[in-house]
């Protein structure tokens, strides 16, 4: 852990910060094109991305980089439409409607545009 106490500078844990943003998006890329060439289907893709987005929040928190918190959600959402997929989840008589997780990214979104012009950044 000696390595951490070198890194404690803003302008270090900024640079650590980028980094991880592209690592992070590059995996995700990376996932994203081998689930297509290996055609192995939208439960197994999603948990996949869901795992990615967690695995960034894993290493934020290791790195004492402060958590994201969209990125958390994100990646839980993720990984429950990727496992509601994978095990055909029932609500009772019925199966959650395909189209419920779409919307509720939908709404998401619009909540998440709407509060960044709302409320001025720091």
């Amino acid at each position: 852990m000696a390595h951490r106490e070198h890194e404690s500078t803003p302008e270090t844990k900024r640079a650590l910060a980028k980094k991880l943003v592209a690592v992070g998006w590059g995996l995700f890329l990376i996932w994203i094109g081998t689930a297509f060439l290996a055609d192995v289907g939208w439960g197994v893709g999603l948990l996949g991305v869901g795992v990615i987005a967690l695995g960034a929040q894993a290493a934020r928190k290791y790195l004492s980089l402060p958590i994201d918190r969209f990125g958390l959600v994100f990646g839980i959402v993720f990984v429950v439409w990727g496992a509601s997929e994978l095990l055909n989840i029932q609500l009772g008589e019925t199966s959650i409607p395909g189209s419920l997780f779409p919307i509720l990214f939908i709404v998401a979104g619009l909540v998440v545009v709407v509060a960044a012009l709302r409320k001025p950044r720091q």
